[in-house]
């Protein structure tokens, strides 16, 4: 089991990133979280199977349809269990 930590760059706000994450990493049974930061950037947390996070950090590098991935910065780390019961888009002070 893996956790990657991503923040995708371009024209990542405002195409649904953050919904479409959601359902991707819901279909393929991996929990964490999305959110937009300030600067513009979408910030990822993917925990599950190493082939499944795999498959979503390449989904990443495209992204939804008007996407414009320009870089992805990706840290991945082994884990023994997942941290969070679900996936959810982050909402500055609140998660859906």
């Amino acid at each position: 089991m893996i956790r990657a930590h991503l923040f995708v760059e371009g024209r990542v706000q405002g195409v649904f990133f953050r919904y479409k994450t959601k359902e991707k990493a819901i279909e393929k049974g991996v929990k964490g979280w999305v959110r937009n930061l300030g600067d513009g950037r979408v910030e990822v947390l993917f925990e599950g199977e190493k082939d499944r996070v795999e498959e979503l950090i390449e989904w990443c590098h495209r992204g939804p349809f008007g996407a414009k991935v320009r870089k992805v910065d990706a840290s991945v780390e082994e884990i023994k269990e997942q941290t969070y019961p679900d996936f959810s888009i982050r909402y500055r002070d609140r998660m859906e």
